[in-house]
Parts: structure tokens; C-alpha cells; sequence
């Protein structure tokens, strides 16, 4: 297929629904994709394990836009969601940054669009703005200081304390800073579908069940979700938990896709998913669960989807990114 017919059915689908020969061998096509064409394949930890295990980095949207920036790399494939994939553009504007499949969302991201944010920013013009690196490229454009969940403590704890915040687009992160630091911030009213449907009860049920189990959270979970919490952490914070912590039972309050590299690190430890409110798999993200390897094979092969941003973007966008990471460097602290 052409490139000019792959990009038309490409504006129909968001990815490349090709019929794949199911004898082929993905992963070793991947591998002589990689190579041929200078590629480095980025994987979030909630992708789906395969894609994981054919990744040449895993971990946080952020820590892998930065490994990528370091390489040598042409073509950086990012295994995600769209709004990591433009953070990795934005710090490596050089190169050719993909996506597996365009409609791969956020529903944080998708909470907090540019022009309402920018309505809103506008009724607190003495506020500087706090906005968590979960959000799209433009909305970095309207913030003074990105965040990740590693660093957002150090980065609210360095702004003066008569400086008024507006913290976006988390609303739940937002609450737990707020306790954490006793600052008063507006919070922009945005939340993460997997972090918001785990079910109290059920945790304790399952606590009870699993008695020597330690639960642990991700601090985009809800307060009454969060005060259950043994041990509270971005999902690097929460693997590095379970590698040294003594427990060798935990329940895992974020997104499921993170047990796979629990489970390899700790191979005698047990991963219990924290339960959703209700039966579906709600505990998964069904953005993150687009991607899949045939696409990410299709989008080797033809260098599609592609993500493009103004260079108006990339330059604001990343002077937050910038701010943030010269908190983080005085804090002493690793971003991820």
C-alpha cells in the first residue's frame, strides 16, 4: 500500500486497520523495524504485557519522553496515549514521533479543553497555574509549572505561599496536595475514569481476605480510596514499593497493566488488582488497551499515525516542562 493510501485510510480510522498475515512473526518485525529505521519503541506500564515485553523503554509518560529525547533515534514510537506522545514531541522536535492508534485518549486529558480552561484561568488572573503533565500540548501552553505525581509536592512546596494556585486538570491529585501541603487551591474540576471506580467495600473485603496484603494507590484515586492506603505513589513510586517493601502480598490501586512489571520484578510476590465498583474490567484503561502489537507493527511499517504540533506550541509548551524540571533538579528529586 502507498503511503498516499495509507494516510486517506488513516483519516478514517485513526490507525491503520490493514489485515496483518497471522503467521507473521510481530515481534521479530518489530525488532527489524527498529533497526532498519532507527526507531526506539516507548511503552507506558499500562500497555498490554506484549507490547511491554518488545519495548525498549518502560515506565511513566514522562521519564520515557525524556529517555527518548536522549537517544540517538530518528523515530520515537510511543505506546500510550496522545498526550504523551505530543510531551515526546515537544521535547524532541527533531524527530518523528508516533502513535499506534490517534484516538488512544485520556479521559483526564480529555476533562480540561484548551478554550474552557482558558475561560476559566481568566476568572483568577492573579493565580499561577499548576497543571499535572497528564493534559494535552496546548494546555501547557496555559500553565506556568507542569507536575508529575513524583515531583507535585516539591513543585506546590516551591511556589511562595501568598502565591495563589489553580491546580488542573486532577481534581483528585489536586485534593491530595491539598492535604499534603495545606494549601489553598482551585482545582479545576477533571479526574481519571480508572483512578475514580475503584470500590471502597470491595477493598475491604478483599483486605480481609488477604489480611498481610499491603494496599497501595496511585494518588489520582479518590480520598476515600487514598486513606485505605498503606502506601500512596505515581506508578514508578508504587513498582519500586513492592520490589523493597517486605510484604509479599499487595493490592494495587491504579491501572492493572503496572502488575506485569511487578510480577516480573517480584516473581514470588503476589498482585491482587484493586476491584472496580462494578463487574466490568473498569480497572483498565480502554484508551491505553487501543494500542495492540499488529498496530504497532503497521505504524512501524508505514511511519503512521504521526504526531505534528506547531511550533508555537512546542516552544510554550515547553517552557512549563522546563520550570518544572528546574524544581525538580533543586528538590534533588528523579522525574518520572
Amino acid at each position: 500500500m502507498s503511503l498516499s493510501t495509507a494516510t486517506a485510510q488513516l483519516d478514517r480510522k485513526g490507525f491503520l486497520d490493514l489485515d496483518v498475515d497471522p503467521t507473521l512473526d510481530l515481534v521479530a518485525e518489530i525488532q527489524r523495524l527498529k533497526r532498519e529505521k532507527n526507531a526506539v519503541i516507548l511503552a507506558h506500564y499500562y500497555q498490554e504485557s506484549e507490547i511491554q515485553d518488545v519495548a525498549d523503554f518502560i515506565g511513566d509518560s514522562l521519564g520515557l519522553s525524556q529517555k527518548a529525547a536522549s537517544t540517538e533515534a530518528d523515530i520515537i514510537v510511543f505506546a500510550g496515549v496522545h498526550f504523551m506522545a505530543e510531551t515526546a514531541k515537544i521535547l524532541s522536535p527533531g524527530k518523528k514521533v508516533l502513535l499506534p492508534d490517534l484516538k488512544a485518549g485520556c479521559s483526564l486529558a480529555d476533562s480540561c479543553t484548551p478554550p474552557l480552561f482558558r475561560k476559566f484561568k481568566e476568572k483568577y488572573p492573579d493565580h499561577i497555574v499548576v497543571s499535572y503533565i497528564n493534559c494535552t500540548a496546548e494546555l501547557k501552553t496555559l500553565t506556568d509549572i507542569c507536575c508529575t505525581s513524583t515531583n507535585a509536592l516539591a513543585v506546590i512546596e516551591s511556589i511562595p505561599k501568598d502565591q495563589p494556585i489553580i491546580f488542573a486538570p486532577d481534581k483528585n491529585l489536586g485534593a491530595y496536595l491539598i492535604k499534603k501541603t495545606g494549601r489553598d487551591m482551585v482545582l479545576w474540576n477533571g479526574a481519571c475514569m480508572v483512578h475514580e471506580i475503584f470500590s471502597h467495600a470491595r477493598i475491604v473485603k478483599l483486605r480481609q481476605h488477604h489480611p498481610n496484603a499491603k494496599f497501595i494507590a496511585h494518588p489520582e484515586c479518590e480520598a476515600h480510596i487514598l486513606s485505605m492506603a498503606d502506601y500512596i505513589g505515581s506508578t514508578t513510586g508504587l513498582l519500586k514499593f513492592t520490589m523493597s517493601d517486605s510484604a509479599t502480598e499487595f493490592i494495587v490501586g491504579t491501572e492493572a497493566g503496572i502488575l506485569h512489571q511487578m510480577q516480573k520484578s517480584s516473581p514470588h510476590k503476589t498482585f491482587i488488582p484493586a476491584p472496580p465498583e462494578n463487574n466490568c474490567a473498569c480497572n483498565e484503561c480502554p484508551h491505553m488497551k487501543r494500542n495492540t502489537l499488529e498496530k504497532l507493527y503497521l505504524c512501524m511499517e508505514y511511519e503512521l499515525p504521526e504526531i505534528i504540533l506547531p511550533d508555537w506550541i512546542i516552544e510554550q509548551g515547553r517552557a512549563s516542562i522546563d520550570r518544572m524540571l528546574e524544581i525538580s533538579e533543586k528538590a534533588g528529586l528523579v522525574v518520572t
